[in-house]
C-alpha cells in the first residue's frame, strides 16, 4: 500500500520533469514576469524579505529579490545548519561574498547576521492551489515555515514555481507547511482564499 511519501515522491518526480523541460529562455521570461508583478503583499522598507539561491532548473528568485531590495526590503539567505533542523537566515546584499554550503547551494558568510523574515520566498518541486508545497524531501522548509510563524504569526510565505509544476492535489502530512501564495508566470494564486 502506498504512503503519503510514495505519493509525494511520484508527484515529485513528474513535476521536475516538467520543470526541467522547460527551456532557458522560458525560464527566464517566467522569472522576469513574475518579478515585474512584484510581491502580491505591500513591501515596506526595512522589511526582510528571505529568498534562496536556485539551483539548476529552479525557478529563479532574484529578479524579484532585486526588485524588493529597490523598493527597501532588506534581503537574506538560508543556511543548512544541520539535517534535521529548521534553515538559519542570514543577512544578505547584492554584491556580498557567498559561499558554497551544502549541495553547493550559495549562502552568505557565517558571520552575517541571522534575520528572521517578515517574507519567505520559497522553493518547490510541486504545489496545488490550496498552498500545500512539495520540496525536495527533507523538510527544511516546513520546519522553517513553522518554526518562523510561532515566532512571528505574521510571517508570509511565498512560493515561486513555473505554472507547468501545478499538481491538482498534494496529500499532506502534520509537519507540511502550507504557502500563502504562489507566483507563477501565469498568475498570483492566493491560497489563504481556499
Amino acid at each position: 500500500m502506498a504512503t503519503v511519501e510514495d505519493y509525494k515522491e511520484m508527484l515529485r518526480k513528474a513535476a521536475l520533469q516538467r520543470r526541467d523541460a522547460l527551456s532557458p529562455k522560458v525560464r527566464e521570461a517566467a522569472a522576469e514576469t513574475v518579478a515585474s508583478r512584484g510581491l502580491p503583499i505591500e513591501v515596506r522598507p526595512g522589511m526582510i524579505v528571505s529568498g534562496y539561491s536556485p539551483l539548476h532548473s529552479e525557478f529563479n528568485p532574484v529578479p524579484l529579490l532585486r526588485r524588493v531590495a529597490a523598493q527597501g526590503a532588506q534581503l537574506a539567505l538560508p543556511v543548512v545548519d544541520r539535517r534535521g533542523r529548521p534553515l538559519i537566515m542570514r543577512a544578505y546584499s547584492f554584491g556580498q561574498q557567498l559561499n558554497k554550503g551544502v549541495w553547493g547551494i550559495r549562502e552568505p558568510l557565517p558571520d552575517a547576521p541571522e534575520v528572521y523574515p517578515d517574507v519567505l520566498i520559497v522553493p518547490l518541486a510541486a504545489f496545488d492551489r490550496k498552498g500545500n508545497r512539495i520540496g525536495y524531501g527533507a523538510g527544511y522548509y516546513d520546519m522553517t515555515i513553522n518554526r518562523l510563524r510561532l515566532l512571528n504569526k505574521g510571517v508570509v510565505a511565498i512560493g515561486v514555481a513555473f505554472a507547468a509544476q501545478e499538481s491538482p492535489l498534494i496529500q499532506t502530512t502534520p509537519r507540511d507547511a502550507a504557502l500563502d501564495f504562489v507566483l507563477t508566470e501565469r498568475e498570483v494564486i492566493n491560497c489563504r482564499r481556499i
